[in-house]
């Protein structure tokens, strides 16, 4: 492991300099390239090539999914759960679910007792809002479009004019 502003570590997912690995932090937030590098030091002009070459790296992917899935284990919550809500909340709001509050505590000896209290209506939006964000944090909501041909990259052409014609 070095210690020298910007110079390589070791960290188990290749050799990330400092500045690689917080582009690796900021494209977690909200998986942005362009933003990442920007918020990582990089220059706002380079921002979207760095951004691009950073992602096609393979160490930097490795570090992108190491730190995905550290997350999901911490935060545990999964696309399947997003899902799983949002359908919860979909029933919900047609109606096909009703919504009931129920009161819960100890009676006199000791027993946990609920009482149902009251059903109310609920307003999903919020709840598919907040699910929204978190479903695109775990990249289930990508708008992208593959620009490739069979896989590769399309290819970058220059086209340069001479003329006899002086400037």
């Amino acid at each position: 492991m070095s210690d020298v502003k910007g110079k390589s570590t070791s960290d188990g997912v290749g050799k990330l300099t400092d500045k690689q690995k917080r582009f690796v932090e900021e494209y977690l937030v909200d998986l942005n390239a362009t933003q990442a590098a920007i918020r990582a030091g990089y220059s706002e002009k380079t921002a979207m090539e760095q951004g691009y070459q950073l992602l096609h790296k393979t160490s930097v992917q490795k570090a992108i999914e190491e730190a995905q899935n550290k997350r999901l284990e911490r935060i545990q919550i999964s696309q399947d759960e997003v899902i799983r809500r949002l359908l919860e909340n979909a029933d919900i709001a047609s109606g096909k679910k009703a919504i009931v509050l129920t009161q819960i505590r100890k009676s006199e000896d000791g027993e946990i007792v609920g009482d149902d209290v009251a059903q109310f209506v609920y307003e999903p939006s919020s709840v598919n809002k907040a699910l929204e964000l978190l479903g695109k944090h775990l990249g289930m909501f990508t708008n992208k479009v593959d620009v490739t041909t069979d896989g590769k990259p399309l290819p970058t052409l220059i086209n340069v004019t001479f003329s006899d014609e002086p400037a």
